[in-house]
């Protein structure tokens, strides 16, 4: 009773009293279980036709396939089942077929040798519902769309020149989360919060720059996009039965698709004010330009490309999606990323000491932290290097589906299947890594270790051409922030609290029991 009680949680959340609408739902899941397992039959043999095979994988039922096996903590349960099965192993989720990778070797064929065949995505109701049917650079397919929104994006919206002009947003902001955090020493602090709010305000400015009589509006927006946003990663952590059989998404039985379209809308509102705003004020663009080498905000730049007539005009649906994006994707990882390196560094005081110590030699004891400092960190740099290793935010990265039949190890991979990059697995295999459970920013400090997968044991950001587009503008700021509340105070666990590093699987790997922690001031105050 206990295994069908963790079950049912696990399927329909974390709250059984908060589902209880979706009551009739769960007895026809129920009903489909017991039919399947009375149903039961072994796994079929492969062909011998001397065609590659698909890879090996455990049985499962008819209909609802290996669903009523699976565990809350799916990074720990795929590993686990590598050690079974082998580097490679399939698994049928309700009608569709799931292969996950668990080594770089595997890895590399995906995403460096077999790159193009396998850089579509694999598309969830609620993906391609927040983002108008996947007219953004996450989740769209390879497709000329998505080729000239990457280019956009990493070109002009992320380039040198752009980043460096908009320091001072991330500046101002990070500061004013700092003199916050200084108004409650001694008092209790959300960690994840505190980075949370503090990247959305940075993302905000970035999108859509505090011109004169704008500052209200810009500071009520930041506050509307953090609750949408909560709701948004909210709504893909829920499993959605129609992911797994997707000749039932027209009935949308969960509920996901009509909930993440209604965020959705709050957040088409919000853009569309902001750009009609825009573009009713364009014969005064000028006032939208920051003095830092002319650099213009995110939309100026997204109505810029409005009109272009050598193909890479752009959409408003698409200007929505893609700021969608940058807002979503941009806070939660960020945010997610500062709580687990807080809570590692807290838990070690030899790591603590350190860091601090080198903050204290390059930033200087009554200054505060600067962008130009951040090069010079290399023992910070090599902190959150190690954490994204332990606790890569995306543990399963993005899921791919191939375009095209393939072979990877030697196993047939079929046209459409989803297909798994188990990144934490690999980023904790002690063949590539020594001491691997151990947090040794150390590791990181020897050999030149980068973000962009040239070394396929490691890849928090992904690799290849659906490499995370954004990973300039998240190094900068997980830098940042991390070294700002480091330098400026001394944190501690309330009393009696004990340190927990226990994780939570979802769409970001996240603590299970968020980082609380009272900061005590240390040599700067703003």
């Amino acid at each position: 009773m206990r295994q069908i009680k963790d079950l049912v949680s696990w399927w329909w959340g974390e709250s059984y009293n908060d589902n209880i609408n979706e009551l009739p739902v769960l007895a026809a899941t129920i009903s489909v279980l017991i039919l399947a397992i009375l149903w039961f039959k072994s796994r079929p043999s492969n062909s011998s036709n001397g065609a590659p095979s698909l890879p090996p994988g455990p049985r499962s039922f008819p209909i609802v396939g290996y669903l009523p096996f699976l565990s809350p903590n799916l990074h720990t349960q795929f590993t686990n089942m590598a050690h079974t099965y082998g580097p490679i192993f399939k698994l049928k989720l309700g009608s569709k077929l799931h292969v996950v990778i668990n080594t770089p070797e595997l890895a590399k064929v995906v995403v460096r040798d077999q790159d193009k065949a396998f850089s579509n995505r694999d598309q969830s109701v609620a993906a391609l519902a927040i983002t108008y049917g996947g007219q953004d650079i996450v989740f769209s397919n390879n497709n000329h769309n998505w080729s000239k929104l990457r280019k956009l994006f990493v070109h002009e919206l992320l380039s040198n020149k752009n980043l460096e002009a908009s320091g001072y947003f991330r500046r101002d902001e990070v500061r004013k989360a700092i003199k916050n955090v200084f108004g409650k020493i001694g008092t209790t602090i959300n960690i994840h919060e505190i980075a949370f709010a503090t990247e959305t305000n940075v993302l905000t400015r970035t999108i859509w720059e505090n011109t004169s009589d704008e500052g209200v509006k810009r500071r009520n927006l930041a506050a509307e996009i953090d609750d949408v946003a909560s709701n948004i990663i909210k709504n893909f952590g829920r499993v959605n039965l129609s992911d797994f059989f997707p000749s039932l998404a027209r009935f949308d039985l969960q509920g996901v698709e009509r909930d993440m379209k209604m965020q959705r809308d709050k957040m088409d509102k919000l853009f569309t004010s902001i750009i009609e705003d825009r573009i009713k004020s364009d014969s005064e663009r000028s006032q939208h330009e920051v003095g830092h080498e002319g650099k213009k905000d995110f939309v100026q730049i997204l109505l810029d490309h409005r009109d272009e007539k050598d193909g890479t005009s752009l959409s408003m649906t698409q200007m929505k999606a893609l700021l969608v994006d940058v807002l979503i994707a941009g806070t939660e990882t960020t945010a997610t990323t500062v709580e687990w390196a807080m809570a590692c560094i807290m838990r070690d005081h030899n790591v603590m000491k350190k860091v601090q110590e080198e903050l204290v030699e390059i930033v200087g004891l009554n200054n505060m932290v600067e962008e130009s400092h951040l090069p010079k960190l290399k023992y910070l740099d090599a902190i959150i290097k190690e954490t994204l290793r332990m606790y890569p935010t995306i543990p399963f990265l993005v899921p791919r589906s191939p375009s095209k039949a393939c072979t990877v190890g030697g196993y047939a991979i079929p046209k459409g299947c989803t297909v798994i990059l188990n990144a934490w697995s690999i980023h904790r295999d002690p063949r590539y890594w020594d001491n691997p459970m151990k947090f040794n920013p150390e590791r990181f400090l020897a050999d030149n270790w980068d973000y962009v997968g040239n070394n396929l044991v490691y890849f928090p950001f992904g690799s290849g051409r659906r490499m995370c587009a954004g990973l300039p503008l998240a190094e900068k700021m997980l830098m940042l922030i991390l070294a700002s509340l480091l330098h400026s105070f001394d944190w501690s666990l309330p009393k009696g609290e004990e340190h927990d590093l226990e994780e939570i699987f979802g769409i970001a790997l996240k603590k299970r029991k968020p980082l609380i922690a009272i900061p005590s001031q240390r040599y700067v105050k703003v």
